[in-house]
């Protein structure tokens, strides 16, 4: 006998928290994570993720990557952040580790 049915397949979800350099969260922060591919020195690599949202009133945001997920990868992507707010900036990265929810703080000066 075989038994065949669905594995549900939980969500890849990315957190950035922006605070100030007093730890206040920052609202209305733009937020760009991305990933460059591999890279030589005859080839610039090709941006793989590129995408930007703006934090919340809790200085959050959140970047949902569920649907680049494929069963039975091994593990996901290793992302850029870049995050401004006016003359403030902010960089960090964040392992996106796959069907579960991933978090990082970055402060902006």
């Amino acid at each position: 006998m075989a038994f065949t049915g669905c594995v549900e397949i939980e969500d890849t979800v990315a957190i950035i928290y922006v605070q100030n350099s007093l730890e206040a969260p920052v609202q209305g922060a733009e937020v760009r994570l991305y990933a460059v591919g591999s890279a030589d020195q005859d080839f610039i690599g090709e941006v793989r993720f590129d995408t930007t949202q703006v934090t919340n009133a809790a200085g959050s945001v959140s970047f949902d990557f569920s649907e680049f997920y494929e069963q039975g990868q091994a593990g996901f992507a290793v992302l850029d952040i870049a995050v401004t707010k006016g003359s403030l900036t902010g960089v960090g990265i964040i392992k996106v580790e796959e069907e579960t929810t991933s978090e990082q703080t970055v402060t902006i000066d």
